[in-house]
């Protein structure tokens, strides 16, 4: 077959799972749960093709990965089929609150699950060794080494979150996001990445000790007071901040208004959860190496 016919005909099988990717293939009503697939190739091939690479190293790796590593990064795959596949990805085309919800689960969810996985080392654990070299040595320099330091830096990681938070949640970035495809992937890549680089930072206080601690803890709860200001804005706004949503929330039962103040309850209350875990095993962690630190100090005096 001619060049030009294959692609013709490839358009033609892909052009109607991405026309749906976000409004589950029916515009006019919103779809029934069962039906809430986002079909998008551009979606699929990544998150198959991460799966398939960390199965990979993971078998390489054997006994030397525990199994609550591989079952955080199942747990943060889940996470991300659940945000961009089904079905939250197809009724945030119709509800601010289930838009709100793939938001946090993006950022608040998938992202520290992953995190822990170590998907990094272990999808290059499955690679030939020569490759595996090949694909790390760019990430190995001393100016990314840094440029990744300041970035995952607590103070830097919380700005970066929160702006994201922040910007997107703007009733006018909203709008565009949700008028323009391209946009649309950008918006749900930043609270993504944004979700990343907070945790890794949270990850790295874990590892520093001592002050790392202090940071950390100062991170989620600035963190969670950005959350509280933004989540109190859109559930006691007197009206609906969101355009896009005016004659589509009540198709699913809910009044615009009703929609946005759900919305902002999601992320006050089962978004912030993640992070007040996160600041418990902080907590716990400070207080185990306070304790280690006074036993050793009795002994020393008991010593002298």
């Amino acid at each position: 077959m001619h060049p030009a016919r294959v692609r013709v005909a490839w358009a033609a099988l892909l052009a109607p799972a991405v026309a749906g990717a976000h409004a589950g293939g029916d515009h006019a009503h919103p779809p029934r749960l069962a039906e809430a697939f986002s079909a998008d190739p551009l979606l699929l091939v990544p998150l198959a093709l991460a799966a398939v690479a960390y199965a990979a190293g993971a078998a390489r790796l054997g006994r030397g990965l525990p199994a609550w590593r591989s079952a955080a990064f199942a747990g943060g795959m889940a996470c991300l089929v659940l945000a961009l596949v089904w079905p939250l990805d197809a009724y945030g085309e119709w509800s601010l609150a289930a838009h709100m919800a793939q938001h946090m689960v993006l950022m608040a969810l998938a992202a520290p699950l992953l995190l822990v996985g170590l998907p990094g080392a272990v999808m290059l654990a499955g690679l030939p060794a020569g490759a595996a070299r090949r694909v790390a040595a760019p990430f190995r320099g001393p100016r990314v080494r840094r440029g990744w330091a300041l970035w995952t830096a607590p103070t830097a990681a919380t700005l970066v979150q929160g702006a994201a938070m922040w910007a997107w949640h703007a009733p006018a970035a909203m709008e565009r996001a949700l008028h323009d495809e391209a946009v649309h992937y950008l918006m749900h890549a930043s609270f993504l990445v944004a979700g990343l680089l907070f945790w890794w930072a949270l990850l790295r206080s874990l590892r520093a000790g001592g002050a790392g601690y202090g940071a950390g803890l100062m991170a989620i709860v600035g963190t969670m007071v950005q959350m509280g200001l933004l989540s109190a804005l859109l559930t006691f706004a007197p009206e609906p901040r969101y355009p896009f949503y005016f004659d589509r929330a009540p198709q699913l039962g809910l009044t615009a208004l009703e929609d946005q103040q759900l919305a902002g309850l999601i992320m006050w209350v089962p978004a912030a959860v993640p992070y007040l875990v996160g600041g418990v095993l902080l907590m716990l962690a400070w207080l185990r190496r306070l304790e280690r630190q006074e036993r050793a100090a009795s002994h020393d005096l008991h010593d002298a």
